[in-house]
């Protein structure tokens, strides 16, 4: 396949697990499930942003940059996996950190991934909420430029179509891992975000040619806006990697039902999926993506979305940190 052009710099420990829930799978009836655990991609506590940022690093390296720059919010999973791919290529990482969140937590402001990406090394810069970031980005990299510094610029999630190589390669993982457990089309469920990750596996399904059902589920735009983001994104992977035909806009979807008060915002769904598979998988979800994600599964196994005889493949992004800085929000639960 096309993507084998594309250089990578080796960050992460490969192929994660393809794992069963059995003991999930038996709260509901309906098809089996499995989980494949991107959490434990091994950079700084693992996550989805590890297969992006080995093309992203790769190419931030061959443009003789010396510093990644990005932004993400408070507690961004992808920050604090930049930070930590910056380490190991030996550059320097300066990211944003938009307030989006409304909440006095001082766990929130300062825990968690905030926490670990000043360990890692990060420079980080608080900005408001609602902040253009796309342009405060472009602002912080001309001030790195004048002080005689190569910023090489990542957006948001590394969810650009280079990033999103990354779930290519990951259906291309999937795809062995199932023929050697014996899954034959397996429904995949993720969390749909900055875009990146449900747009690399809509295109990696596309373009291996299998017929997988990818459902997204929202954690911060309105269901259309929110396909329309992935399905243009995928549209543009599709073309980077050459591959002919159109992609039906109806193979993406992304379930907005579960997003609550807005990103970030605690809902109780979202704890309810959170404690439900750590009592029963002995696995941490995160509050803001994979959490409310999984809640958007649960609801479609109560609703009897998928079939009896069907297998479900929960995508784990990863994200655990960053229940430190929402110890708060579950104080009912623990």
């Amino acid at each position: 396949m096309m993507i084998d052009r594309f250089p990578r710099f080796s960050l992460g420990h490969w192929p994660t697990p393809l794992a069963p829930m059995a003991r999930l799978q038996g709260h509901f009836k309906g098809p089996r499930l499995f989980i494949k655990r991107d959490d434990c991609t091994g950079l700084a506590d693992g996550g989805n942003k590890t297969r992006k940022l080995e093309f992203l690093v790769a190419d931030a390296l061959a443009q003789g940059a010396d510093t990644l720059l990005t932004h993400g919010a408070v507690q961004s999973n992808h920050v604090r996996q930049t930070a930590a791919a910056a380490a190991l290529a030996g550059l320097a990482c300066e990211a944003l950190l938009e307030e989006r969140l409304s909440s006095d937590s001082e766990e929130y402001a300062n825990s968690g991934n905030v926490f670990l990406d000043r360990i890692l090394g990060a420079t980080l810069h608080r900005v408001q909420g609602g902040t253009p970031m796309d342009s405060e980005l472009d602002r912080l990299a001309a001030r790195l430029v004048s002080a005689g510094r190569r910023p090489y610029l990542i957006p948001g999630g590394g969810s650009n179509p280079l990033g999103a190589l990354g779930y290519v390669e990951c259906v291309r993982e999937l795809a062995l891992q199932c023929a050697a457990q014996g899954i034959p089309r397996p429904h995949l469920v993720t969390a749909s975000g900055s875009a990146g990750t449900h747009a690399g596996l809509a295109a990696g399904v596309r373009a291996l040619g299998l017929n997988w059902p990818v459902s997204g589920v929202g954690v911060r735009l309105a269901r259309a806006e929110q396909e329309a983001k992935v399905h243009q994104l995928a549209a543009k992977v599709l073309d980077l990697l050459q591959v002919k035909g159109e992609l039906p806009r109806g193979s993406i979807t992304a379930d907005d039902r579960f997003i609550g008060e807005g990103y970030g915002v605690p809902t109780a769904s979202m704890k309810e999926a959170v404690t439900l598979v750590a009592r029963s998988e002995g696995i941490l979800l995160d509050p803001v993506y994979t959490g409310k994600a999984m809640a958007g599964m649960i609801a479609m196994l109560r609703e009897g979305r998928f079939a009896a005889d069907e297998e479900v493949i929960f995508i784990h992004t990863g994200g655990s940190s960053a229940l430190f800085g929402y110890r708060w929000a579950f104080v009912d639960e623990v």
